[in-house]
């Protein structure tokens, strides 16, 4: 612990000649250390010059002389830290001790290479009743060297340039591993922009068979939820669009790419049963009607879409798609091929839709 006890500051013979009855006390306790720990003393070193005052009453008050202006005569030896005090051991209690060691001690240098005999250290003690002492401390000698010349050869070396250490692994993992992390988001991020993709553009990611994406895709239908006039034409939308993907991946034939009529005259080169193909073609006749003529369906039509289109996949998907005959075939039974079931919104007339 460092604690500050300086009573006073001031010259020593002034304080001398003022004290006039003062006992002057001889003791040998002081002491020089080295700050910087080598062989030898070399210019520019600094060092601890004090003294030790063992069990120093608590009620007893000590002065320091002044080294403001100078350690000793001539600029040789200067004084680099004023006083200061180390507390090293307190007996009798921290709150109210009865006595202390402490140390004493300025931090000194010298800039000049010699012998140098420090003056000896003289404070003062002052009792509680007013009595005075005088300590005087015994003086150390300080011997600085220079740098050491090289004497054999005289030569004067240039300055080395910086010394340049080889790379480790060790330094070079770090960068590695920055790298690879870079790269692994780099290939996460392309992951997710191509899957978004894919869902944006319909593109099926899926490796079940066409019929399984058709019937799943059938499935979220079954809901009488999308009867109503305003829903039903995303209604009939969704079934005709999962069955143009199930008749492209199955048959072989581009139908989300091609209207109605064009569909069936494909598909009538198919093996399909012809029931089936007049049903069918029935459907998407009423899709078009409701998604292009603002027609509204029957809930009677709209209860038989989904059974329908899930009829026509579960018979077709184990039939190899191959060409049956080259025609359409005609409606059975007198059927027609208009729209199954009653339409509303809109009158069906030979020359168009209204």
């Amino acid at each position: 612990m460092r604690k500050s006890l300086i009573f006073l500051i001031f010259a020593l013979f002034p304080w001398l000649v003022a004290a006039g009855q003062g006992r002057l006390v001889q003791s040998g306790d002081s002491f020089l250390e080295a700050l910087q720990k080598r062989d030898s003393v070399l210019i520019g070193d600094q060092f601890r010059y004090g003294f030790h005052m063992r069990r120093l009453p608590s009620d007893i008050s000590i002065a320091l002389p002044d080294l403001t202006k100078g350690f000793m005569q001539g600029d040789s030896v200067e004084v680099v830290r004023p006083w200061t005090a180390d507390t090293l051991k307190v007996y009798g209690g921290k709150k109210a001790p009865e006595s202390r060691d402490i140390d004493f001690s300025v931090v000194i240098t010298s800039f000049e290479e010699g012998r140098y005999h420090l003056p000896p250290l003289s404070v003062v003690k002052e009792y509680p009743n007013g009595d005075r002492d005088t300590i005087v401390f015994e003086s150390r000698d300080l011997e600085v060297f220079t740098m050491p010349v090289d004497t054999a050869t005289y030569v004067i070396h240039d300055i080395k340039g910086q010394i340049k250490y080889p790379v480790t692994f060790e330094e070079v993992l770090p960068y590695i591993l920055a790298l690879l992390a870079l790269i692994l988001l780099a290939v996460l991020i392309r992951a997710f922009v191509i899957s978004r993709r894919r869902k944006g553009s319909g593109e099926s990611v899926s490796n079940d068979p066409p019929y399984i994406i058709a019937l799943r895709e059938l499935e979220k239908y079954r809901s009488d939820k999308y009867w109503a006039p305003e829903r039903q034409k995303a209604f009939y939308s969704g079934v005709t669009g999962a069955l143009r993907e199930y008749i492209d991946a199955h048959y072989g034939i581009d139908a989300p790419e091609m209207t109605t009529g064009e569909l069936f005259d494909s598909l009538g080169k198919t093996d399909v049963p012809a029931d089936l193909f007049v049903e069918m073609r029935r459907l998407f006749e009423t899709a078009d009607l409701v998604k292009f003529a603002k027609a509204f369906a029957s809930d009677e039509t709209n209860a038989d879409a989904v059974p329908l289109a899930v009829r026509f996949v579960t018979s077709t998907y184990q039939t190899a798609p191959e060409p049956a005959k080259d025609i359409v075939p005609e409606p059975a039974d007198g059927a027609t091929s208009s729209p199954a079931g009653p339409l509303s919104g809109h009158n069906v007339n030979e020359g168009g839709t209204d």
